[in-house]
């Protein structure tokens, strides 16, 4: 590695972060990896139910906009208690340790899933339906909320220094990975079983799979090894007493900051991906399993771009990443959705892929980002609350789009204004980081 290059990695690195093992560094990021898959597996279940099934199922009226609108309220939900599990589990993270926080995040998340499958429908229990799907978002959101933070920061805690921006990567690959397995379980059901079938029972699969899954998942995270970071901080007494209060009083330009590079990959995901999937049935008329296959192809696109983006950051510096792909986004916003409005499969296909392509090269290399930017007793909160914020932001992003479609007589062109303000946004993210970050700032533990 250049010295040039080694410089803008230390701009944007934490210093208190030390390992020597890479074979103990591989293994937590693995296990990292399967939890993330395992919870956005989870996650995107529900906004992909969201836009094919729930507001069916669940939401009725005479209205499709109507019910949609009522779909993606409920989605928005889990958004909404995202931050309050990065509260909870932030301050549990940082007070009795990472990997406890962890156990106990994927677990919720998996149960709180299957549950949501064996849930019966509006037709055969009324208004209790959407409101337990609700309540079992509401969980599903509260968990997630504490499982990103905990993953990236674990990962990186555990990293050598000189390849901490690829290790912190690998938790990402657990979004394409789990957005693969979702929306292609939902396609495979789709495809093989009639309509009346995946209405009636189909749809239920994907959410009961989470099951053994969830078993896979928690056999391999127990592998994982505590953070040597706060181990120290435990051996030397000087864990965090009140880490909210700290990272809210101290660092709430790096929590606005972190929130900042975060919703792009976040946002911009969901108004491609979620969004599309809704407009493009509804309006452009094009069949569920089309959209549900463009999303699988632009997941699978996902992974090399988060690999490669990983090594990017690492070689550049990640901040820079960022802004190279909040450019990206901000030059590509228009181009991709008016692809997409011309109703051809292919062209659509590509251009869902392209836009998220485009988002998830910042996402690649957030967690190296947000973790340097807090020093080790609030690292764990700082990380969650900042994801969370953005994801409760980008919880809201399809439910905004939707409504402004019918305001504009279903045009397309305030969407690409949506994601090119999304891309803006975490611009100013990437190119404040540095200024903000451990190392520079000085902060350590």
């Amino acid at each position: 590695m250049s010295d040039s290059a080694t410089a803008a990695v230390s701009a944007s690195e934490p210093t208190d972060i030390t390992a020597t093992d890479r074979a103990v560094a591989r293994r937590v990021a693995v296990a990292a990896f399967v939890g993330t898959a395992m919870e956005w597996y989870d996650f995107f279940l529900f906004t992909t139910a969201a836009a094919v099934v729930f507001n069916v199922q669940y939401f009725v009226s005479d209205n499709a906009l109507t019910a949609t609108m009522a779909s993606f309220a409920t989605l928005a939900v889990g958004f909404v208690a995202r931050p309050l599990g990065a509260l909870l589990f932030g301050w549990l993270g940082d007070r009795v340790g990472r990997k406890a926080v962890l156990m106990t995040t994927i677990i919720g998340i998996g149960v709180a899933t299957v549950l949501i499958g064996l849930l019966p429908t509006y037709a055969s229990i009324g208004l209790a339906a959407p409101v337990i799907l609700a309540v079992l978002r509401v969980l599903q959101g509260l968990c997630v909320g504490g499982e990103w933070g905990g993953a990236v920061t674990i990962a990186a805690e555990n990293a050598p220094a000189s390849s901490r921006a690829v290790y912190a990567s690998v938790p990402q690959l657990g979004s394409p990975v789990g957005t693969i397995l979702s929306s292609g379980a939902f396609f495979l059901c789709s495809v093989l079983l009639t309509k009346d079938n995946f209405d009636a029972w189909g749809w239920r699969v994907p959410f009961l799979l989470a099951l053994p899954m969830l078993a896979i998942s928690v056999v391999i995270r127990r592998q994982l090894e505590e953070s040597p970071v706060f181990t120290a901080l435990q051996k030397e007494a000087t864990v965090a007493e009140a880490p909210l209060r700290q990272v809210f009083r101290r660092d709430w330009r790096q929590l606005l900051i972190g929130a900042a590079v975060m919703f792009v990959g976040a946002g911009g995901f969901y108004l491609v991906t979620t969004f599309v999937i809704s407009y493009g049935q509804r309006v452009l008329g094009l069949s569920s399993s089309l959209l549900l296959l463009a999303t699988v192809i632009a997941a699978v696109v996902e992974i090399p771009v988060i690999v490669s983006g990983g090594r990017l950051g690492q070689r550049y510096g990640s901040s820079r990443v960022v802004i190279g792909g909040a450019l990206a986004t901000i030059a590509l916003a228009f181009p991709v959705f008016w692809a997409i409005g011309t109703a051809n499969p292919v062209i659509v296909v590509v251009a869902m892929t392209v836009g998220v392509a485009a988002v998830s090269y910042p996402y690649a290399v957030a967690g190296a980002v947000l973790t340097s930017l807090f020093p080790a007793q609030v690292r764990y909160s700082g990380v969650a609350i900042s994801a969370n914020f953005a994801g409760l932001l980008s919880g809201c992003v399809p439910l905004i789009a939707t409504a402004i479609l019918t305001k504009t007589g279903d045009t397309l062109w305030p969407s690409a204004v949506i994601l090119t303000l999304i891309g803006l946004i975490a611009l100013a993210g990437g190119l404040l980081a540095p200024r903000y970050s451990v190392t520079e700032a000085g902060l350590k533990h």
